[in-house]
């Protein structure tokens, strides 16, 4: 959540600041702003509420020379959207500016203390609170402003990725983070820092992440430095930047979340190359392999995660269950640290992150790991915090996903799992060699499946119209395709603001039902499989009380198409395959109604990309 961009160097700052801005958006977009530092060293600080776009209509009279500056996209934590609560802000004596993703947890106790000292706040934000702190250290100990920066930063409680600059010192910025996330550009003689790395790929691909707990100091003409904040100087680890411009671009979608929709074919198979090995006859994952004897032990597996990447674990679960044949339980993040967990020496921790960055996910990593559980990353951004915190893992390789609203990353998640699912019972000898040999054949053949089903777009957006004014909707599934479900009535309620529950079709008859009429259309997810008859007898009793169905089924199906109003024909492939293929027109169909409500679709309302805060 929140975007940070920054730069020193010859270039035109501003524009450097606002281009990134814009690639950083998707985290942010309540409100945004930029603090520049003239040559002379004079600090002028422009932001405005709502998108970049604003800022950009707001600068376009300013002085907006600058030898570094900082910047800022907003999602609001402390203190409602508004031109005062956005980013940058200012210390009581307007010399230092800062920059600031996160929380500061003990900000009330360091506001009170300030005021009593005699500091001013014209926000409602702890932002202001850490740099009106910083100020105050420096002035009461007349020290440099790493220093007060270290200082301050020993005395806050919570997370923070933060940029500093400060008047009359025209090229240095300084910068520091824990548990949320910084990355760091070297150019020639320049330097640029953010949130992640888009901002930065147009210029150089020569990074560091910044470590938890560092702080660096970036100077014009100096290398950069890294110092603890007990002010241990520590090496710098730079990292090739694997990133190209043209995925950050939208290829001439409207949207972003429709590119990547589109994209599921070749990101599946970017996926699975090189894990599909010996002709489909076993899957290497390398992080489960460099550590079979945790897997081949296992006696539980617990897994941790959030939102869509919480609907993917349950998925996982039902594939690992039946593949390797060991107890699977999964817990949303943010409940997990706290309802006081029960691991046992044996037990797996496996957790899924699109970002890598989530707060609650890391939270849950710690704990486990305190209580000597193996623990196991799955997520998509290389360099992030979740594969550094974690013992072992698996990238999920679908590149960048810009949109706000994921699907690429979902399939791409649920994809891995499966992976995961057969290597495991590879290794414990609960699949044969004719068994993965099949599931190898099946999952190449995915991504052109895949391909197939994106054909029913043309159908999807005719079918949208029809349900766009819709209030409420149901979303019904069994076995693997009730969190298939799920995950379809989240990316509706993401998007388009329609209210969607996501339910166990069976569970249906206890409660949802008494909602059902003509008002209230229900997609069901009926692929053909073991439990067919089954959801059959639901759509009926959907049917029979008046409720409009959208059913999403198998190709050649005789039977719920008969019942249902509108149907959307799907491949055949094995049931344990079928979230990926099922997930697909629910994410066009989510797409469309958004679209046709005149909806941001890449940016909802209220919602960010990297949910770094608790």
């Amino acid at each position: 959540m929140c975007g940070i961009v920054g730069y020193i160097g010859d270039r035109n700052v501003y524009d450097v600041l606002i281009k990134g801005l814009h690639r950083l958006e998707y985290r942010g977009y309540d409100s945004a702003g930029v603090a520049l530092e003239t040559p002379e060293g004079v600090l002028n600080v422009y932001k405005a509420k709502g998108k970049v776009s604003n800022l950009e209509n707001f600068c376009k009279d300013k002085d907006l020379q600058a030898s570094c500056g900082i910047a800022h996209t907003r999602w609001a934590t402390h203190g409602e959207p508004s031109d005062v609560n956005a980013h940058p802000h200012f210390s009581d004596d307007r010399k230092l500016a800062i920059v600031h993703n996160g929380t500061i947890e003990n900000y009330q106790i360091l506001k009170d203390a300030l005021i009593q000292h005699g500091c001013r706040f014209h926000s409602e934000t702890d932002t202001e609170v850490l740099v009106q702190l910083i100020e105050y250290i420096k002035l009461k100990n007349n020290c440099q402003l790493i220093d007060a920066v270290r200082e301050a930063l020993n005395q806050v409680q919570g997370a923070y990725a933060i940029a500093v600059i400060e008047a009359g010192n025209p090229h240095q910025i300084i910068a520091a983070r824990k548990s949320s996330p910084l990355v760091i550009g070297i150019g020639n003689d320049e330097f640029f820092l953010a949130s992640d790395a888009t901002p930065i790929v147009e210029f150089t691909k020569e990074v560091v992440y910044v470590k938890d707990n560092e702080i660096a100091i970036l100077r014009r003409g100096e290398p950069m430095k890294l110092v603890t904040l007990s002010n241990e100087e520590v090496s710098i680890d730079v990292t090739a930047l694997e990133l190209s411009i043209s995925q950050l671009e939208k290829g001439g979608y409207p949207h972003f979340m429709l590119k990547e929709i589109f994209e599921q074919p070749v990101t599946l198979r970017d996926c699975i190359r090189g894990r599909v090995i010996e002709g489909g006859k076993s899957i290497l994952l390398n992080g489960v392999r460099d550590h079979k004897d945790k897997f081949i032990n296992a006696k539980r597996i617990v897994i941790v995660a959030c939102g869509t990447s919480w609907h993917a674990a349950l998925i996982g679960k039902y594939l690992i269950q039946e593949m390797c044949d060991v107890p699977v339980n999964v817990e949303y993040a943010s409940e997990f640290r706290y309802n006081h967990p029960v691991l046992e020496e044996g037990d797996v921790v496996i957790a899924i992150s699109q970002s890598g960055e989530t707060a609650d996910t890391l939270a849950a990593i710690e704990i486990a790991r305190d209580k000597g559980a193996f623990v196991y990353g799955i997520s998509n951004v290389v360099g992030s915090s979740i594969p550094r915190a974690t013992h072992s893992g698996t990238y999920i390789h679908v590149g960048p996903e810009i949109g706000v609203a994921s699907t690429k990353a979902f399939t791409g998640q649920v994809m891995v799992l499966t992976l995961l699912a057969i290597a495991v019972g590879e290794l414990r000898g609960t699949l044969t060699k004719e068994q993965i040999a099949e599931y190898g054949k099946e999952i190449n053949a995915i991504p052109d499946l895949v391909k197939q089903v994106l054909k029913l777009d043309e159908q999807i957006k005719h079918l949208s119209a029809i349900y766009t004014y819709a209030r409420n909707f149901l979303y019904l599934g069994r076995g693997y395709s009730y969190p298939a479900a799920l995950e379809g009535a989240l990316k509706l309620k993401e998007i388009s603001y329609i209210h969607a529950e996501g339910y166990p079709a069976a569970e249906m008859k206890h409660g949802p039902i008494a909602l059902i009429d003509a008002e209230m259309p229900s997609v069901i997810v009926a692929p053909y499989d073991h439990l067919y008859e089954k959801i059959v007898s639901n759509v009926q009793q959907v049917k029979s009380r008046g409720g409009s169905i959208i059913a999403i089924v198998t190709e050649g199906d005789t039977v719920i198409s008969n019942i249902a109003d509108h149907v959307l024909e799907v491949p055949k492939v094995p049931e344990w395959l079928t979230p990926i293929i099922t997930s697909i027109p629910m994410q066009l169909l989510s797409y469309y109604i958004a679209i046709n409500k005149g909806k941001d679709v890449d940016m909802p309302r209220n919602l960010a990309k990297s949910v770094t805060v608790e």
